[in-house]
């Protein structure tokens, strides 16, 4: 397996930034550039698992046992799995990454209740059929007679325009049935501008496919879906209330949403 160490991979920095140990030295040198010029970069990291935890209980209180995670990165606990099936013991869950160091982890990520299951898939969000064809969706959340929650956390913004990252979703979205959930998390520059500037081109240097969009943009992907309240919101934002992050500073709002600098939302397909 060829783990190109040598390159700098996002879901390694994204551990990096967690405080994990599942990343080499070309990781952190690109990761210590973005950190120079977005000193809360780390707090970001936070509050971004942080909604992933909050939506997956908040959709596991919504009756939903099948989840689709793409983009799932370095396993931290817990996981969207340890999260739904601490509510419903029976759901299914489906983790996709691209990332040779994720595939070394995946056993990690099959610690599923004996009455539910989990599975790993190797794959890109670029080539979606390949994502929907495959034998892990076939044998755990295929053919979905039930909603499905298509969990995007923090990948879109590595999917620049060119890989038509609207179409991709719209593919996702159509093999799911009605009562479906989109859910996705997204960087911006709306904030501040410059900053993410910079950090889109620290990504590209390392030759990391990057492009921050802003909230028109980011809210273009439910096109047809029913938002869940309140919507596209800067990402602390999303229903603070369900699950505490960790937050030392003991910021504000309205702080905090230059310091994440992501919108947050999620969707369900009628």
């Amino acid at each position: 397996m060829d783990l190109r160490t040598g390159y700098p991979h996002s879901a390694r920095m994204y551990d990096y930034f967690l405080g994990g140990k599942d990343n080499y030295e070309a990781d952190r040198d690109q990761a210590a550039q973005v950190e120079k010029v977005f000193p809360s970069v780390r707090l970001a990291a936070r509050h971004n698992r942080g909604f992933m935890h909050r939506a997956t209980k908040y959709l596991a209180h919504q009756g939903v046992r099948r989840f689709l995670d793409i983009g799932t990165g370095i396993p931290t606990e817990p996981n969207l799995h340890q999260i739904a099936q601490q509510i419903h013991p029976d759901a299914r869950i489906v983790y996709v990454d691209n990332d040779p160091i994720v595939l070394a982890h995946a056993r990690a990520l099959m610690t599923s209740t004996p009455e539910g299951t989990t599975a790993y898939l190797h794959a890109d969000i670029t080539q979606p059929d390949q994502i929907l064809t495959a034998s892990a969706l076939r044998d755990t959340l295929w053919p979905p007679r039930e909603p499905v929650a298509i969990s995007l956390i923090a990948l879109l913004h590595f999917v620049p325009d060119e890989f038509n990252p609207y179409d991709i979703v719209a593919t996702l979205l159509d093999a799911v049935p009605s009562g479906s959930y989109l859910v996705i998390s997204h960087a911006t520059p709306d904030f501040d501008p410059d900053t993410f500037t910079k950090i889109q081109d620290i990504y590209r240097s390392g030759e990391i496919p990057c492009q921050f969009r802003s909230r028109d943009e980011i809210t273009g992907f439910f096109t047809g879906l029913d938002l869940v309240d309140p919507g596209v919101v800067p990402l602390p934002r999303w229903r603070p209330d369900l699950i505490a992050v960790d937050d030392p500073d003991d910021d504000t709002l309205t702080t905090l949403d230059a310091k994440v600098g992501c919108y947050a939302a999620i969707g369900r397909k009628p």
